[in-house]
């Protein structure tokens, strides 16, 4: 290939927006010289490599704005610890067949079960996937939400928990919240309702949240919404921190 072709080849690729062929031209020439590739063949390595990019870097953008604390995922979760925890549910949740039902999902259990990591894990499985995802504490978005209902943009902040296509509430349960704190939540789930999937953890058992809400009413407002369309897995096994400083402890101990 000439060295002016060369040049052509990648300034079309950079003007049509395909970066990847512009800076691998002769990476991908030299692969197709060594495999003796055809014409369609080399279109298709061509292509496929830019869109592999292209997918990769979509990825990486969604996760940094989904906010997740880590971006672990199903293979790094013991399910051997929790063997009261059936492992073929959460699977069925990972074909993400759960956010064109438009369906939601609770992790209940102690803390230290594994109920965030198995929501974030679905929630990276989502990025990768294409959807766009947003992960807060409830603390955190009923702390920005009555922030912005006092500055009088309520409206506009309510947007953030509503535009995602997958919206995780973690650590529900953790902190009792005041009424009208309650009612910021209740507004954020009648609004996603059968418009976009939430991802919840909790320490509580739904029979509790009326005491986490400050309001039985309230809470049977919310819970009614929720669990229209929910699966609901219960972690009720041992804790894995617990788990590690035991070892951790034992460890030091028998070096006694």
């Amino acid at each position: 290939m000439s060295e002016l072709v060369t040049h052509r080849i990648r300034a079309t690729a950079a003007k049509l927006g395909l970066p990847h062929l512009a800076c691998s031209l002769d990476h991908l020439t030299g692969r197709a010289d060594a495999g003796r590739m055809g014409y369609l063949d080399f279109l298709d390595l061509a292509l496929s490599e830019e869109l592999a990019v292209r997918d990769d870097r979509r990825f990486h953008t969604a996760l940094r704005l989904s906010k997740l604390p880590h971006h672990k995922t199903l293979d790094d979760y013991d399910f051997a610890f929790q063997p009261d925890l059936d492992p073929r549910k959460v699977k069925d949740l990972a074909t993400l067949a759960f956010i064109e039902a438009r369906s939601n999902a609770a992790f209940l259990g102690p803390p230290g079960v594994g109920k965030t990591h198995l929501a974030v894990a679905l929630a990276v499985a989502a990025c990768r996937a294409g959807y766009s995802v947003y992960f807060t504490t409830l603390d955190d978005m009923v702390r920005n939400l009555r922030a912005a209902d006092t500055a009088g943009r309520l409206t506009i902040k309510m947007r953030t928990y509503l535009r995602s296509s997958v919206l995780v509430i973690d650590e529900v349960g953790y902190q009792t919240l005041t009424r009208d704190d309650a009612n910021l939540l209740f507004q954020v789930v009648s609004k996603r309702y059968e418009k976009g999937p939430i991802l919840l953890t909790s320490n509580k058992t739904y029979s509790e949240w009326g005491q986490v809400f400050s309001d039985d009413v309230l809470a049977t407002a919310i819970l009614d919404r929720l669990l229209h369309h929910c699966t609901t897995l219960p972690i009720n096994g041992p804790s894995y921190r617990l788990r590690n400083q035991l070892s951790t402890l034992e460890g030091a101990l028998a070096g006694i």
